[in-house]
Formats: structure tokens, sequence, C-alpha cells
């Protein structure tokens, strides 16, 4: 599976959203993540519905949609309905997510499974198999200014062990130019990234660059 660099949305400009949309699919983004905080399980607020509906009528690229809400089972059809194409849950608030997952895929969407730093990924791997993306945090989320937690390292091959070949290995959280390639290392092939890649101010250079990091590295 090719690696895809899955760029965080929550750093662009919110000003001028479609140009930065616009940039990134220059760029050759084929994915596009969209954080969705509540105030509540994690301690920031992001954006909602709305939002994500604009974002759908911008572009054509699959949306991730990352729920960091304590009670996700009443959001999932909103936000499918608003143009989610992935949704991902905590294990935090879902220790056995396999519900919300069937759920998903019967609102014809993709399930997927979160887990931030703390959490050990033995909580995790019964469930990959049954999802179709395993999102590794590498900071906790809804803080910002974090360095990368390198027990997402660990995590993330673990995942790898037991991973069917179509199910996204995907992190989040201080991915940037220090960390990516030992990402694609661990087994990750969905690397998300926000000011590492927004931030710069030529997108479409920095998009390659982050791209020839993550895939010259091999898999260890």
């Amino acid at each position: 599976m090719s690696i895809l660099i899955n760029p965080s949305l929550l750093a662009a400009d919110f000003a001028h959203l479609e140009r930065d949309i616009r940039q990134l699919e220059d760029a050759g983004a084929e994915i596009l993540h969209l954080d969705i905080m509540d105030g509540h399980f994690v301690p920031n607020l992001s954006f909602g519905i709305p939002v994500v509906e604009a974002i759908r009528r911008t572009t054509h690229l699959p949306l991730d949609v990352h729920l960091m809400l304590s009670e996700p089972e009443k959001y999932l059809e909103p936000f499918r309905k608003a143009g989610a194409d992935y949704l991902s849950v905590h294990i935090e608030v879902a220790p056995d997510p396999r519900k919300l997952f069937g759920k998903i895929r019967q609102l014809g969407a993709v399930p997927g499974i979160v887990s931030n730093p703390p959490t050990p990924v033995e909580a995790v791997l019964p469930f990959v198999n049954d999802c179709g993306l395993v999102l590794t945090m590498g900071v906790m989320p809804g803080f910002g200014g974090q360095s990368f937690d390198t027990r997402a390292l660990g995590k993330i091959r673990a995942v790898k062990e037991i991973a069917k070949p179509d199910v996204l290995i995907s992190v989040d959280g201080g991915v940037g130019e220090q960390t990516i390639g030992a990402c694609a290392a661990a087994g990750a092939n969905v690397l998300v990234t926000g000011t590492a890649l927004l931030g710069k101010p030529d997108v479409k250079k920095q998009f390659a660059y982050l791209t020839e990091l993550a895939v010259r590295t091999p898999f260890v």
C-alpha cells in the first residue's frame, strides 16, 4: 500500500480555506483529515458540521473525520451526512467499538479506531481487523506545542504485525520532517500532518519533501 500524506485542515487558514484545499489538491493530496473536538473529551474546540459541509462542497477528496468526542454515537449520522468518508472514534470512550463500526458501515462510511499515547495498544488490537483505519496519536489531542511521543512507534508496529493488507495504519500529532520517516518505517501508511505542511510557504514543495522522507525510509 502506498504512503499517503494526510493534511490536517485544522492547520489551514479558515479565512482562505478553499484556497488551501486547492493548494493541497495541486500538491497531490489524496485525502484530507478533519479533527472534530468537543471541548469535553479534549480541552479544545475545533469546528462542526457546517464547516464539514462547506469542505465537502469544496472538494471531492475523501474526508477522514476524526471524532474527538465523548459521545461519538450521537454524531455519526450528522457527520456522515455532512460528507465524512471515514469516521474514527476513540477507544477511550468506546472500549468495545464494534457496534459503532456497524453503524458507520450502515451509513456508508469507513470506520476507524483511535488511541491516545497513554492507552496501551492491547486495547486496540482486538479490533484492528474489524475496521478500515487504525489511528495512533503521537501527542495528546487538544493540546498544542507537544513533542512527538515515541511510544506511538511501538504501537504502530504492533498494529502492523496483525493488520490485514487493506487496513490503513495512520498516525497523527507531531508528524513532521524529523518524525515522518520513523512513523513510516514503523508501518504507518497514512501520515497526518498539519503545520509541518500547511505552515510552509510552498505547500507543493513541502508535500513532495515529506512524501520523499516517508517513502525512502525502509520498514523496520
